[in-house]
């Protein structure tokens, strides 16, 4: 959770800085690359659906259903090509990119973090965090999640032939991946900000 807390530290001044640098650029960035000719209410009608797409994306994250953060993504993605990107929505859709990368790797990072803590291994955490990538690939929505904690009771039990302490380690690692939903949502709601900044810094806000 500390090295969250540090990335986060690290990354959000980046990326205002980065917002920052966008604003000022804006006049500088004004041609656009690619998009088609709308009124403003297809305009409308499109921000409305991309909105609606990304909340849904957002939704998903607490049922952990399907990729939400790459729902966002998608979104966002989809926006700009139909209406175009100059310097300062590149940039912002950059920021965007690096936000869902990052998100979909959090549960692992935070899953093998708990675990780690309360003293697995880190052969255990690097099973345990193959299996949550493979597994959740092959079975989603929560085979990845199976597949870690029960690789890592299996490795914890064999490794200190004690059942109770491996049952820890296996706990702490899905209390990792409750916290992981948690940080997911917040990406996605960042995701949704710069977005909507997006929208401003385009003069395309309809509200």
């Amino acid at each position: 959770m500390d090295r969250m807390a540090a990335f986060f530290r690290r990354t959000f001044p980046l990326l205002g800085l980065t917002l920052i640098l966008t604003a000022c650029a804006a006049d500088a960035g004004s041609s656009t690359w690619g998009g088609i000719n709308m009124s403003s209410g297809v305009l409308l009608t499109v921000q409305i659906v991309v909105l609606v797409v990304m909340l849904l994306g957002l939704v998903s994250l607490v049922a952990v259903v399907i990729p939400g953060l790459t729902v966002i993504w998608i979104a966002a993605l989809v926006y700009g090509l139909l209406t175009g990107f100059n310097l300062t929505s590149g940039l912002i859709f950059l920021g965007i990119t690096l936000l869902m990368i990052f998100g979909n790797t959090v549960d692992q990072l935070l899953m093998g973090a708990s675990a780690k803590k309360s003293g697995a291994s880190w052969g255990s955490v690097v099973a345990s965090m193959v299996a949550a990538l493979v597994f959740g690939i092959l079975f989603p929505p929560f085979g990845g999640l199976a597949a870690a904690l029960i690789l890592l009771f299996i490795i914890e039990v064999i490794r200190l032939k004690n059942w109770r302490q491996a049952g820890e380690s296996t706990k702490e690692m899905a209390v990792g991946f409750g916290r992981a939903v948690v940080a997911r949502f917040g990406i996605g709601l960042v995701m949704i900000g710069l977005w909507l900044l997006w929208l401003h810094l385009s003069g395309a806000w309809p509200f």
